[in-house]
């Protein structure tokens, strides 16, 4: 989104948020993916590939939810801070000037 439009709409810094959401929800459907494709596996082969390919998944979903919590857009052991967070952005976007 362009930079004047964000700060306009209040959007600023909210964009690389769900930015990051995004990838941590991806990252997770590809964890179970690659879990459940390891268990289907016909061959050692395959299944050691797979394996590998999982381990690359959780290594980046770790990265993620690391850079998440830096930046303090996920509070994953507070539940309460999140629901604060959750609240905050769902009233954001409620207040977005419509088109």
């Amino acid at each position: 989104m362009n930079p004047i439009i964000e700060t306009l709409t209040g959007m600023d810094g909210l964009s690389d948020q769900v930015v990051a959401m995004d990838l941590l929800i991806s990252a997770k459907s590809g964890i179970r993916n690659y879990a459940m494709a390891v268990t289907e596996s016909g061959t050692p082969e395959i299944k050691e590939m797979l394996t590998r390919h999982l381990v690359e998944a959780l290594d980046m979903h770790e990265q993620i939810s690391v850079y998440m919590v830096e930046k303090g857009w996920n509070h994953a052991w507070d539940t309460n801070e999140q629901i604060s967070l959750d609240l905050d952005n769902i009233n954001t976007a409620l207040n977005l000037p419509t088109l």
